[in-house]
């Protein structure tokens, strides 16, 4: 096997719910491959280096495996191995997530006529 799209290996590989996902995921820049933007019928090979962004969550992956069908997760993770560097680095994002609080955590849609008033008091 020379390779296979980058769509369809992250869709294997379970970083992506969907192909579509993905396919715009790539589209979108959100993938890099070997530090270059690609598209999505670019083909990964192993061995090639994939930044991944997604949401929040950043991986650094090195492709291991190669396979066109999505399988259980304990195969899609044969699939690549995780820099250490990125292993760090979304441990410690999640560690900042925990300890500190988000703004807009207690904001629950629009406000109430109560709140609206409040905030017309506040500003004049």
């Amino acid at each position: 096997m020379g390779g296979i799209r980058v769509d369809k290996w992250l869709w294997a590989a379970r970083f992506f719910k969907t192909r579509s996902l993905a396919s715009e995921a790539v589209g979108g820049g959100k993938i890099k491959l070997n530090d270059e933007p690609t598209k999505p019928a670019r083909e990964v090979k192993t061995g090639d280096r994939l930044d991944i962004a997604h949401g929040d969550s950043r991986w650094q992956v090195t492709v291991l495996a190669l396979s066109e069908k999505r399988g259980p997760a304990s195969v899609a993770r044969q699939l690549y191995e995780e820099t250490p560097e990125s292993i760090a680095a979304r441990e410690a994002e999640r560690l900042r997530r925990k300890f500190s609080v988000e703004p807009a955590a207690d904001l629950h849609g629009r406000p109430t006529k109560r709140d609206r008033r409040c905030l017309e008091r506040l500003s004049g």
